[in-house]
């Protein structure tokens, strides 16, 4: 199943969740039966995960990527050690690694994302699509992605949590310049 066509209603009875209340709001994380995190959503995020009947609330399933989110929002982890899987296309998984190389307190742009992996100019829009559609926030650093000329653009959680997190990473305050 691709990101395209799995929604929240898709994921199955095999999916287990807990939440994680955050600086940036209460976390929803999602991962398969063997732990391996398959979403981090966030109140009001735009195609977020919502906990669905079936699916199997368990904490303790969830302790390693808690510990590992508190130490990022305390300031003292820079880098998540955590299995991954976010199901798209492949077009999706390469823009989704190609944010995994962008290091925690610098940015990037779209453009520069689609030539990390080949693409041309002309598909920055497909690249921010695919951006748009990360399934793990803040694991999967989308929100160190800006526009070419250094503004704050999209944020699938939105604007104000993007700059909250990249507050946090050590990034100046906006319109102090974001390059």
């Amino acid at each position: 199943m691709t990101a395209d066509t799995m929604t929240a209603d898709t994921m199955t009875a095999d999916t287990h969740y807990a939440t994680l209340d955050s600086p940036v709001g209460q976390l929803l994380l999602t991962a398969d039966p063997s732990g391996v995190l398959t979403s981090l959503s966030v109140p009001g995020q735009k195609n977020g995960r919502t906990v669905q009947e079936g699916w199997h609330h368990d904490p303790d399933l969830f302790r390693a990527a808690g510990e590992q989110l508190t130490a990022y929002f305390a300031g003292e982890l820079k880098e998540f050690s955590l299995e991954l899987r976010g199901e798209g296309t492949t077009f999706r998984e390469q823009v989704w690694a190609a944010l995994d190389t962008v290091p925690y307190g610098a940015t990037t742009t779209y453009g520069e994302i689609a030539a990390r992996i080949g693409a041309s100019r002309a598909a920055v829009r497909a690249v921010g699509g695919a951006i748009g559609a990360n399934p793990l926030l803040i694991l999967r650093p989308c929100h160190r992605v800006i526009g070419a000329d250094g503004s704050l653009t999209g944020y699938a959680g939105g604007l104000e949590r993007k700059t909250r997190l990249l507050a946090l990473e050590g990034r100046p305050a906006v319109g102090q310049g974001w390059g």
